[in-house]
């Protein structure tokens, strides 16, 4: 990977999941786009599907199988409607959960909207060597956990350690 203390861009891919957002207005997925830039790591991929939890899931399958890709983040999906079933979908390709994301998400979320937190099923997990964060639609909600979380995270220079740290350990067994 790289000497310590040395940033590292990485490759990210952003799937926004909505039956309602296009291209034209997809603001939580063009603040995604616009934070990575900004952080210096590369877009791989981007993509806008309906909630469809098998279309959903075979975007990001392809995503996991790319050996280009360090990680995927998905907004939308998240919720406590009917259609929201982006942790169906992807849930049950991680490999490893991340339940401290989901914590720490909700823990600041609640600061900013109460205990309206309580409805996010947020969550994070590893696939295939590959990070996978799972963030509510809201542009606020992926500013929260790209600038409070993510961004240090991905950052090879985040002490006392990070995740972009372990890239190279991912593959052991």
């Amino acid at each position: 990977m790289s000497a310590k203390n040395e940033f590292v861009a990485l490759s990210l891919c952003i799937l926004t999941v909505s039956d309602t957002r296009t291209v034209v207005d997809d603001t939580s997925g063009d603040y995604l786009c616009a934070a990575l830039a900004a952080a210096g790591h590369r877009l791989h991929a981007r993509a806008i599907v309906r909630d469809d939890r098998y279309v959903m899931r075979a975007i990001v399958s392809g995503w996991i199988a790319d050996p280009e890709i360090n990680g995927i983040i998905v907004t939308g999906g998240t919720g406590f409607t009917g259609r929201d079933s982006t942790p169906e979908a992807i849930g049950p390709l991680l490999d490893k959960e991340m339940p401290g994301f989901g914590e720490m998400f909700r823990a600041l979320s609640y600061d900013e909207i109460g205990t309206s937190t309580l409805q996010s099923r947020a969550f994070a997990g590893l696939a295939n060597a590959k990070f996978i964060f799972c963030l509510p639609g809201s542009t606020s909600a992926c500013r929260t956990a790209w600038e409070k979380l993510i961004c240090h995270q991905l950052d090879a220079r985040t002490k006392p350690c990070n995740l972009a740290g372990l890239i190279p350990r991912l593959g052991e067994h």
